[in-house]
């Protein structure tokens, strides 16, 4: 990799905050589960990310008990000004007490104190709710989230893993009392997972979020391990069961055709899972992590990877999901006559409400 930096920066949804094209996840840092980088092999990879200009970090206080926030916190010290430190929120950090997850009130305010003596700063730059909790009213959600942001300790909110219409009655909320909204969205997304596309994504545009998207390379199918190589497909299959079906002969074409762009391109295959996600639009910004400082360096690559058109048109028709009910009935021609009216004589210009 290049010495000199070439990530470029986006706003995050609706505001001004400039976070990095790539996301750098961080669930591989720490060794309390029983995998992932040591803190020396850590800091190396921060450091390539840094190097490649990189700012956005995104960790949870989930990850390896806390391990990881704690890994990332004495690595940021002289650096805390010029990150973005992306942290969450929701899932248990104690089986035995059932206050200490979910998305209430108590839960949010002991996890930021926590998060913040873990990481060693006095700010969170983005808080993201980590998964829907439907135990929990959103409005409560909404109010507590309000309340952290007033006092300085977040600057901005996210939610993630949260079904669409969820997120919309919260934004909403947000809106008509004047308190903080969501500025993004974090999804699965990739190649092999384009179902948000049916609700998720048209939610995120219509109000103007970012989707940062996790497993861009589909928990490693789209890097060419299945599809490349001398390997035993049908073990690989019974190593990932717990991939929920990411290896099943369709997915398998999906990572082929990945493959064969790659190779006309003379780039690697995570590259071109990468940058996929990166020309699915301004708003879309990969999450991408890495074990090792090799890992990331080739992925930080997809930023200088131009897809072409005839490329991606290539791997949409290997990957394009079925938007079920109502999204293909609605755009049937039929309907869209009976529901757009002249519109199909050319006399109604709806360039404004068409996405």
């Amino acid at each position: 990799m290049s010495d000199a930096p070439f990530l470029r920066y986006r706003l995050l949804g609706p505001t001004g905050l400039r976070v990095s094209e790539i996301c750098l996840g961080t669930m591989s840092f720490g060794d309390h589960w029983g995998f992932g980088a040591d803190e020396e092999t850590s800091h190396r990879v921060l450091d390539a990310y840094a190097e490649a200009g990189g700012n956005f970090l995104d960790t949870a206080n989930k990850y390896h008990g806390g391990q990881t926030e704690e890994i990332v916190g004495k690595w940021l010290p002289e650096r805390r000004d010029s990150m973005v430190v992306a942290t969450k929120y929701t899932l248990s950090m104690d089986h035995t007490d059932p206050n200490a997850s979910g998305n209430h009130r108590k839960n949010l305010a002991r996890s930021v104190e926590a998060s913040l003596e873990r990481l060693g700063t006095d700010y969170i730059d983005l808080l993201w709710v980590h998964a829907w909790d439907d135990f929990t009213p959103f409005e409560e959600t909404m109010r507590g989230l309000e309340d952290v942001v007033r006092s300085g300790k977040v600057l901005y909110i996210g939610v993630s893993d949260t079904p669409a219409w969820v997120v919309s009655a919260s934004q909403m909320l947000a809106e008509l009392r004047g308190w903080a909204a969501y500025a993004g969205i974090q999804i699965e997304y990739s190649l092999i997972e384009r179902t948000p596309e049916r609700d998720l994504l048209p939610m995120a545009e219509h109000f103007g979020l970012s989707v940062v998207g996790w497993a861009p390379l589909g928990a490693g199918v789209l890097t060419g391990k299945y599809t490349r190589g001398s390997g035993d497909v049908d073990s690989l299959r019974k190593e990932s069961n717990e991939q929920r079906g990411r290896t099943s002969d369709e997915k398998l074409a999906i990572a082929q055709a990945v493959d064969e762009v790659a190779d006309d391109l003379g780039v690697t295959s995570a590259q071109v899972a990468t940058a996929w996600v990166l020309a699915q639009g301004y708003g879309c910004i990969p999450i991408v992590g890495a074990r090792k400082v090799a890992q990331i360096e080739d992925t930080l690559g997809a930023a200088k990877v131009d897809l072409s058109e005839a490329h991606l048109a290539k791997l949409d028709e290997v990957s394009r999901p079925s938007l079920g009910f109502p999204h293909d009935f609605l755009r049937s021609s039929g309907v869209r006559n009976l529901v757009r009216g002249e519109e199909v004589r050319g006399r109604i210009d709806g360039r404004r409400a068409r996405r």
